[in-house]
């Protein structure tokens, strides 16, 4: 049977955690709809990053299937679905047009879940069918012992006389040696199971929990919800305490009535110790962190803790109790340090603590720098004990957090986070805290996956192939960086670097803040090329109308920067390639990109300046890319008298127009045309601590003509924005 159909027989609370895997990104209709087609597809191989053209063709495969069920609606004249799956397809387009791997990622990781939810409903099938049956046979066997001892009553009262009665008795007799040999057998087989779930509950999915819970702290989009683990765990629970109620059960009939070589005298201890074991099992590996340690202000860095600096975590316990009994942790550290675990609604039984620090303990004596480890290599963890008391149980159990760095200094939040990357990307055991004492080797693959979460998981883009493959280049070289098994060391990534030389993820780093603070929209858009080498810049635009321009990151800048290169093509037809000097955070912070591509100025023939910028890559006109990112029109000078207590603005005149104007609410400055160049740069330096919005630098048209050119390319390089503005000053 197809699995969507097996779906939809299920019950209605399995069909609601269905209903939660589709969303608009990848609405349910086209599940239904497509079911056969996609089921018949292996999309775990196609959400492979490296099989890109797959994607692509299962991509297109997918909107043709769409199309065919356009046309069975349009015979079936049902206007309304046609409508939808028109829609439908335009999102698909828009969605995943660029980036069809995302797509085939979203089909597997929503297949796998659909398995998941048939195999959840079939173990409560199986659980809920063995567990009654047992019941009801030893039910029965209390029926039978009832009428057993009152025919044993009846005859002992005639003195033993009664063949016929006394035939009654010893019928009874066997048929209780069948039911009790049948209970025995099914509760056997019962416990059997339990333990082969339980077993698959801890090792399995437990594990891969876990370790999705690893990839999420790291940025990965993984889900990390608890609830279908913990519905299993409960009912792995349930079922073990029902067990446990019916053996119980069978102590009293056994002190009614037995026999020699009874299974049930035989068999009840070693299966009450056996039920018993798998329920402390059960609890003891049923106590997670739910969410790791992380402090408020870095949500998307968890596992980075500043000392004196709060920060939170919340521990769950799996397993669903229907009372709420006493459960208490014990924890070394700053803030509460012991916690009752309450039953929230819904959820379970859960410690949530918010008002935690640490604080470095003072060492007596001389601390030396001799140690193997750098301080954002030393990793930390905390462990929680705790008490379980429950129905005459006292269970003792444990769980330990994914390892710490803990830092003194903001400036360390960096290199602490690069340690926490590496160390989730390459082991799963939380104990390892000498990791870094011989730090193994992570696989390209593996780490151009996470780098690309690293902006995914502040944007709403993350980096695709060809970004990538220039990021291998940087850091393997040309050959290397197409073999996702190609081995990079952790002294490459992020250590050894100097202020001149620095690492490649604090460069990293560096254009994660610069997109951020300045650059997140057009980032998002797709405006931002980014990450393309000088070489592969020349070769994408030799080809382009001249003033096609891209936007990439300087390789030279640690603190991250962003520069724009354009094509010009001379009266010879030689491409020539032309780029700015890169502009930084603390420019950007006065001047934003947008503006800057608009009001850019080179000096053209005859010495008037211009805008080279025409066209983004790979043809987009430039106002149709930026214009919702230009500020409003520059105000008149009739607006700009009305608000000069808020802007500066600075007439650089010559002699010979001074007489021109004789407003008193506006800064002057006499500069002659031979001294043009220091003092602006003064004037610049004295009124940039002063101006409120922007400053803006009027120039008469003519006296701006008579500049040198080369005067003229100087002074605009000087101004953080890059071009300049004409007033005329009659």
């Amino acid at each position: 049977m197809a699995q969507w159909v097996e779906l939809q027989q299920l019950d209605s609370k399995y069909l609601e955690q269905v209903d939660q895997l589709y969303d608009d990104t990848f609405p349910m209709a086209i599940r239904q709809y497509l079911s056969n087609w996609i089921e018949s597809h292996d999309w775990d191989h196609v959400a492979n990053v490296e099989n890109e053209s797959l994607a692509t063709v299962r991509f297109h495969d997918l909107l043709t299937q769409l199309d065919h069920q356009h046309s069975r609606f349009a015979m079936e004249k049902d206007f309304l679905n046609q409508h939808n799956i028109r829609k439908i397809k335009r999102n698909l387009q828009n969605l995943f047009q660029d980036n069809p791997v995302s797509m085939a990622m979203i089909i597997s990781k929503n297949l796998n879940e659909e398995r998941k939810i048939l195999a959840a409903a079939l173990m409560s099938e199986v659980g809920s069918e063995c567990a009654p049956e047992t019941e009801q046979n030893i039910k029965n066997l209390e029926d039978l012992q009832d009428e057993h001892d009152f025919k044993s009553k009846t005859l002992q009262s005639r003195g033993g006389k009664g063949a016929f009665l006394m035939v009654c008795v010893c019928v009874c007799v066997c048929v209780c040696l069948c039911v009790f040999q049948g209970v025995v057998g099914q509760m056997s087989e019962l416990l059997n199971l339990v333990e082969q779930l339980e077993y698959e509950l801890i090792t399995v999915e437990l594990s891969e929990w876990k370790r999705r819970q690893q990839m999420a702290c790291i940025g990965g989009l993984t889900n990390v919800c608890l609830d279908q683990l913990q519905n299993w765990f409960t009912a792995v629970g349930e079922c073990l305490l029902q067990v446990r109620q019916q053996l119980k059960k069978l102590l009293e009939l056994e002190q009614k009535f037995t026999y020699p070589h009874d299974p049930i005298a035989l068999s009840r201890a070693t299966m009450e110790e056996r039920a018993l074991a798998l329920l402390k099992t059960l609890i003891t590996n049923s106590m997670v962190i739910e969410r790791q340690p992380c402090m408020p202000t870095q949500l998307q860095r968890p596992l980075v803790l500043k000392t004196g600096v709060l920060f939170t975590l919340k521990v769950r316990l799996l397993v669903k109790l229907q009372e709420n009994p006493p459960c208490s942790g014990f924890f070394n550290i700053l803030g509460t340090n012991m916690k009752v675990m309450n039953m929230e609604e819904s959820i379970g039984m859960a410690a949530e603590f918010r008002h935690l620090q640490l604080k470095e303990q003072k060492v007596a004596g001389n601390r030396t720098s001799e140690g193997p480890l750098i301080v954002t290599e030393e990793l930390h963890s905390f462990t929680f004990e705790a008490e379980l008391c429950w129905s005459g149980l006292v269970i003792n159990f444990e769980t330990t957090s994914l390892p710490i760095v803990v830092i003194s200094n903001v400036c360390q939040l960096p290199c602490g986070w690069a340690s926490i990357m590496w160390y989730n990307m390459l082991t799963s055991d939380p104990k390892n805290l000498s990791f870094f004492v011989n730090p193994p080797t992570v696989s390209w693959g593996q780490l151009s996956e996470v780098l690309s979460w690293q902006f995914s998981s502040i944007t709403k883009r993350g980096l695709n192939v060809e970004q990538l493959s220039m990021l291998g280049h940087k850091l393997l070289g040309p050959k290397a960086a197409k073999d996702p098994e190609a081995q990079i060391h952790w002294n490459k990534f992020c250590k050894g670097g100097s202020e001149k030389n620095f690492t490649f993820w604090l460069w990293i780093e560096g254009v994660l803040d610069l997109i951020k603070r300045h650059l997140q929209s057009l980032w998002d858009d797709g405006c931002i090329m980014g990450f393309v080498t000088k070489e592969r810049t020349k070769v994408l635009l030799s080809d382009k109308a001249p003033g096609t321009f891209l936007l990439r990151f300087s390789e030279s800048n640690r603190d991250g920067a962003i520069t724009f290169s354009w094509v010009e093509h001379t009266s010879n037809g030689v491409c020539v390639l032309r780029s700015v000097e890169p502009y930084t955070k603390k420019e950007l912070f006065a001047v934003s990109l947008p503006h800057i591509i608009q009001n850019y100025k080179v000096m053209a023939a005859g010495n008037v300046p211009e805008n080279p910028l025409r066209f983004l890559y790979p043809n987009t006109p430039k106002d149709e890319a930026f214009r919702k990112y230009y500020s409003k029109p520059a105000e008149s000078k009739t607006s700009l008298h009305t608000r000069h207590s808020k802007v500066f603005i600075l007439f650089f005149i010559l002699p010979d127009i001074m007489g021109h104007t004789t407003s008193k609410k506006f800064n002057f400055c006499l500069v002659r045309p031979q001294s043009i160049f220091p003092k602006v740069l003064g004037i610049i330096k004295m009124f940039s601590g002063k101006i409120e919005t922007r400053l803006y630098v009027l120039f008469d048209q003519q006296w701006f003509l008579s500049w040198n050119s080369a005067m003229q390319a100087i002074f605009a390089q000087s101004l953080s924005y890059g071009g300049v503005m004409n007033a005329d000053l009659n």
